[in-house]
């Protein structure tokens, strides 16, 4: 069953959330919905999945980080080659 959900958020918000869904062909709705089934769900499977305190201290350290595959694979030749 749907219901009406109404989100108070400034104009502007609004307007550039419009002009995104629009570019993926979705309605505003629709994107909302999804992004609801995968923040929920992301919170489901951090309490399934808890991580060890040292790694949880670790998770994110290099999301704004340009190092990709490429780099570790340079670290690995430099060091064992």
């Amino acid at each position: 069953m749907q219901t009406k959900l109404t989100l108070r958020m400034e104009d502007k918000l609004i307007n550039m959330a419009k002009s995104v869904a629009e570019k993926k062909g979705k309605s505003l709705s629709k994107m909302v919905a999804d992004y609801f089934n995968v923040l929920t769900n992301k919170e489901i499977a951090d309490e399934i999945i808890e991580l060890p305190p040292n790694v949880k201290s670790l998770y994110g350290a290099l999301a704004d980080s340009d190092i990709d595959e490429s780099d570790y694979k340079k670290y690995l030749e430099d060091k064992y080659l």
